[in-house]
């Protein structure tokens, strides 16, 4: 069958002048680049690589998301109307001039006829161009597929779907198009048809080059998991609905190879950590004393045990890799300045890293507070810093003038190195990844030890998939002083109240931030956006209104927060750039709109802005009616618990497949074949199978094919342990 709609074939360049070749790929065939496909446009290839990825691999980890059901295929007289149906029929009658044609200034539909021995039907097509010349030649046969109507002219398809006879029988021509199709994610100008086209090619190219199995045959066995290749092919060729589910066999194997690639490079990377000194616990805490005993508060317990477990790890000669889970307001900052001031009094250095500027200026701010007055000196490296200011401020670093520098993802630039650097904190691990966590040792003689934290409460199935090489301390106890959040859920139809509600807020002089999903208003959305929001509370509150997105420079950003801390601002429109890490004790009110759109952590990390002072605080989530079962039950959750740890939970469980809730929290693991909710069971399986391989004497086939798996999910650097021995 040829396509429907032909495209222009991408032209074959030869090389310019003055470069050389391209060099043949020669590595594992499922790891090298696929070609344009025949027919494709250059444009559509380059969409398709960008979509999916440029590897042959990729294109088969591009799995579908739901399937299209042409499989019924009646004749005209018997398709029933409503319904979706694949005929083949012959082409009665056409239009003599295709494209857009019009008749007193209005475009008319075009019309063809078409038959089979039961009787006949019109095609109908509005705004279309002269493809269909093409596609449907004048007595010729042709395979459509659409939702059968009927009017006082008979029956009739709106836009069907429409394959142009080719060489096959006429029984083949229908077999190939009544099925069930696979539906992929998609992106702009690349049409589905290109990809199910190129997914098929990949499917062929595997069974020509079957990679080695990597899973033991025994943990298959057991399972009764099909071989790699078979779940691809299952799992592209789905012949139902229930065939693309993450339970089925195939997808749980695939989900079993991402997991063992993880657990793979997880643990191989903490195996494999050069030693270095370790700071004993009879080195010099005396500066580290001095710190807690100026507090104007007693340590929780789950602080003091953390410090303990930070004390044990850094005395041990193998560096420490440790997370740091706090929820909302548990006083994970003091933990690990503590943790820095002990390694910086020891002679050795510490760097502290925030995922945002506003976050790092915040942290700065603290360290210079509690550590400068001990006699350490305190920098800060981030992006909007002059270049000269760089430049010198990291030749300090260099030359162990600076004892801590704090910033964003500019200190994980190649040219920032330390004299002796001790320990590195990464605060919102998150949102960094592995590579980047690797690339901040990378120039360094020696690895620092690791501290992680997040103040997103992770479930512990999640832990496990990222954090599988981690030691893991928990914060649970909010500081004495901390009252309790009143979280209400009220309709947007009283938006008007709620805004009228600030008055008595400002009035006690206290503060409010209000989270909007958007930055600016779009025609594609009713969501609710920070700049117009603040322009409509102004006309109110006057210049009391600021706004913060993530779309403004830096200093712009710093300037309006600086203003809020500082009490000039009483109302804070933002987007969720203030989701961690900011704190102002004097906001008692947040206002969260379209809360139905977001996750549960996500609302309870935005909830956990306010309450950080004596003051009563309340959160109000403002939803828009009605809402979906999901959305009640996360709202509900957050109404009932502020446990953090308990709303991660409850946010996993209420994750189901297939639900769109725009800027809602998708967790912050990101993985491609694997389902955290449905897959959870595979975890262990897939952490003890990764132990007992890198512990046992593997054979050169084993390697090679541990080592294609890894590369398959870019796991580059264990992948290259394997590879050499």
């Amino acid at each position: 069958m040829a396509a429907t709609k032909p495209q222009a074939t991408a032209p074959v360049k030869a090389p310019a002048k003055g470069k050389p070749a391209p060099v043949p790929y020669r590595g594992p065939p499922l790891l090298g680049p696929y070609p344009a496909f025949p027919g494709m446009a250059p444009a559509q290839f380059t969409k398709m690589t960008e979509l999916c990825g440029p590897r042959w691999v990729d294109l088969l980890f591009h799995l579908p998301r739901s399937v299209l059901d042409r499989s019924a295929a009646p004749t005209i007289a018997t398709a029933p109307v409503g319904e979706r149906a694949t005929m083949l029929l012959k082409v009665i009658k056409r239009p003599s001039v295709f494209g857009s044609l019009r008749r007193g200034g209005k475009k008319i539909p075009l019309v063809i006829e078409l038959a089979d021995d039961s009787g006949s039907l019109r095609a109908i097509y509005f705004n279309v161009g002269g493809w269909l010349e093409r596609a449907y030649p004048q007595g010729g046969t042709v395979v459509v597929s659409g939702k059968v109507e009927e009017d006082s002219k008979g029956k009739k398809l709106i836009h069907p779907d429409v394959w142009t006879a080719g060489k096959l029988p006429e029984d083949a021509q229908l077999k190939a198009v009544a099925k069930v199709w696979p539906l992929y994610p998609l992106t702009a100008g690349l049409p589905q048809g290109w990809v199910n086209r190129a997914v098929q090619h990949a499917l062929a190219f595997a069974s020509e080059h079957p990679p080695p199995e990597w899973l033991p045959a025994a943990l298959l066995a057991r399972l009764k998991l099909p071989a790699f290749t078979e779940a691809l092919q299952a799992a592209h060729n789905p012949e139902n609905e229930a065939d693309i589910v993450p339970t089925t066999p195939a997808r749980m194997r695939l989900a079993l190879d991402e997991f063992l690639a993880t657990q793979l490079a997880l643990q191989h990377a903490r195996a494999t950590t050069r030693f270095q000194p370790g700071i004993a616990h009879g080195q010099s805490q005396a500066q580290t004393d001095k710190l807690l005993a100026s507090l104007p508060f007693a340590l929780t317990g789950d602080q003091q045990q953390a410090l303990d477990d930070i004390a044990t790890d850094l005395a041990t000669p193998r560096p420490m890799l440790r997370l740091l889970q706090g929820d909302v307001g548990a006083g994970k900052t003091l933990v690990a300045l503590a943790a820095l001031c002990r390694v910086m009094e020891n002679g050795q250095q510490g760097v502290l890293m925030a995922p945002t500027e506003i976050l790092a200026r915040q942290l700065y701010a603290n360290a210079v507070r509690y550590l400068q007055p001990l006699g350490f000196t305190v920098g800060l490296l981030v992006g909007s810093l002059p270049a000269a200011q760089k430049k010198k401020l990291k030749q300090h670093v260099r030359d162990g003038f600076v004892n801590l520098l704090v910033g964003t993802h500019a200190l994980v630039q190649d040219d920032v190195t330390f004299d002796r650097l001790g320990l590195a904190v990464i605060d919102e691990q998150h949102r960094f990844g592995v590579r980047q966590r690797m690339a901040l040792s990378a120039n360094q003689s020696l690895p620092p030890d690791l501290l992680l934290m997040t103040a997103t409460p992770i479930p512990r199935t999640l832990a496990l998939t990222a954090y599988g090489d981690m030691d893991v301390s928990v914060l649970r106890e909010k500081p004495p002083g901390r009252t309790p959040i009143q979280t209400v859920a009220i309709p947007d139809a009283r938006l008007n109240e709620v805004a009228r509600g600030l008055e008595r807020v400002i009035a006690q002089g206290q503060q409010v931030y209000w989270v909007c999903p958007l930055v600016d208003e779009s025609e594609d959305t009713d969501l609710a956006a920070a700049t117009a929001r603040a322009a409509w509370l102004a006309k109110v509150y006057g210049d009391k209104v600021g706004v913060l997105h993530g779309k403004m420079k830096a200093a712009e950003k710093d300037a309006v927060m600086a203003r809020f801390q500082a009490g000039e601002l009483a109302i804070l429109v933002s987007t969720t750039v203030i989701e961690v890490g900011v704190d102002v004790p004097n906001a008692t009110l947040m206002v969260i709109e379209h809360a139905e759109r977001f996750g549960l952590s996500q609302l309870h990390q935005l909830r956990g802005r306010v309450g950080r002072g004596a003051a009563k605080s309340q959160c109000v989530l403002l939803y828009s009616p009605p809402l979906t079962p999901f959305a009640e039950q996360r709202l509900d959750a957050l109404r009932q618990s502020d446990d953090g740890f308990e709303l991660a939970e409850k946010d996993l469980e209420l994750r189901g497949p297939g639900e769109v809730l725009g800027t809602r929290q998708s967790g912050q693991i990101a993985t491609r074949l694997a389902d955290l909710h449905h897959h959870r069971e595979l975890l262990p399986l897939a952490r003890d199978a990764a132990q007992a391989l890198l512990a046992s004497n593997l054979s050169p086939q084993q390697r090679g094919a541990l080592t294609l798996l890894l590369q398959m999910f870019d796991q580059t650097a264990a992948a290259a342990f394997l590879r050499g021995g």
